[in-house]
């Protein structure tokens, strides 16, 4: 008989976003509740045996009450099984974010929390093998047990577990709670559905990483997609539909200018941003007071319009044209002053502290010099 499952992971629920602006950090905190939804619903719309939560479920143990029942109340619109798999964020430890769950009461029936090693059978259709992780790192395989394991004959093996595929993913990862890359095949799984890598990934055709649903790094990865399995009885080879369930777009936009064609081209692709987008804007290069101008106007504008954005202007060189300085009225001292600033940026390398704080000043001062030569609004006269 067909199985079908739903792969998913990486929910880290309870994630503050610092880096961002207050407002913006708390759309992208409700974000990973609303993908809960998401999954749930489509859960319910493919008709899924099983939803597959392969670890770091929360992202710390330190989450709040309110946290943990929001979270468990985002599942409801699918009344199937649940397995959720306690991973390096939110570890199986003695006391845990998942006995406080228990002890809430905020755990509903059709969720089985995969809290220790153990054939879980569900629902008569398949037998799970979780591999929960009971401490933040471990330099041990907790999959190992896999192959020994005995399951009822003629029913699908599921493995679960979160760790890093040894000699897959990137070697400064390889460090802890490693996964042999050969564990599908050695333990006779028909699937084994992992967590902790945040992208979409093939290791085999019965291994992958489903990601994170919710995309939370400008590190394009291809994650905000969940995995819809599909097993035709124990033994076929599974098929693996990557689903959209994403959001918001992190996007990375590094400019470097150099002539007048490079802002336009720039100024181009912030306008096309939109409400979805978490951008990530770093400018490099050179560029004049006029310039400059054009610039902010374009990220003050994008940064009403994205929904969130982080702005990193360090390499950024202020070369005033003759015009600006003229435009600026700047003479006397202040004009030596503009003068000093120039030479003191111009002196160094565009991450040097003592540049980037003559870029600053520099910009400072021509804005204020701005505000000065700007007219003011007429006054009303008086009995007006």
């Amino acid at each position: 008989m067909t199985l079908r499952l739903l792969h998913t992971a990486d929910w880290q629920i309870g994630r503050i976003y610092a880096q961002f602006e207050p407002d913006d950090a708390q759309a992208l905190f409700e974000a990973r509740f609303q993908v809960v939804e998401r999954l749930a619903a489509l859960a319910r719309q493919h008709e899924v045996h099983a939803v597959l939560v392969a670890g770091d479920v929360f992202d710390a143990q330190t989450v709040s009450d309110k946290t943990i029942r929001r979270l468990f109340n985002a599942m409801q619109a699918y009344a199937g099984p649940w397995l959720l798999l306690p991973g390096n964020h939110d570890a199986a430890l003695a006391e845990s974010v998942w006995q406080r769950a228990h002890r809430l009461g905020a755990v509903p029936p059709n969720a089985i929390t995969c809290l220790q090693p153990g054939v879980q059978l569900v629902a008569d259709r398949l037998a799970v093998l979780p591999a929960p992780l009971v401490q933040r790192h471990t330099h041990a395989d907790l999959t190992d047990w896999f192959a020994a394991a005995a399951t009822p004959s003629g029913m699908p093996r599921i493995g679960l577990a979160h760790g890093c595929v040894q000699g897959v993913l990137p070697e400064e990862l390889d460090s802890a709670n490693p996964i042999a890359a050969d564990r599908a095949a050695s333990a006779g799984l028909d699937y084994l559905a992992m967590g902790d890598w945040h992208g979409t990934r093939r290791i085999d055709d019965r291994c992958w990483y489903a990601g994170t649903p919710e995309t939370d790094r400008f590190k394009a990865n291809d994650s905000g997609q969940a995995l819809l399995v599909t097993l035709a009885g124990p033994g076929a080879p599974p098929q693996v539909q990557p689903l959209p369930t994403g959001r918001y777009r992190w996007r990375q936009l590094d400019a470097r200018l150099a002539v007048p064609s490079d802002l336009d081209d720039t100024l181009r692709l912030l306008d096309a941003t939109g409400p979805d987008d978490v951008l990530q804007f770093r400018v490099a290069g050179l560029c004049d007071l006029q310039g400059q101008r054009r610039l902010q106007a374009a990220v003050d504008s994008a940064r009403a319009r994205v929904r969130a954005l982080v702005h990193e202007a360090h390499g950024l060189r202020l070369e005033p044209t003759p015009e600006d300085l003229a435009a600026l009225h700047a003479d006397g001292y202040v004009g030596e002053v503009l003068q000093q600033l120039r030479a003191e940026q111009a002196g160094g390398e565009a991450d040097d502290p003592q540049a980037r704080t003559a870029r600053d000043a520099l910009l400072i001062l021509a804005r204020l010099l701005d505000e000065q030569a700007a007219p003011s609004p007429a006054r009303p006269r008086a009995g007006a």
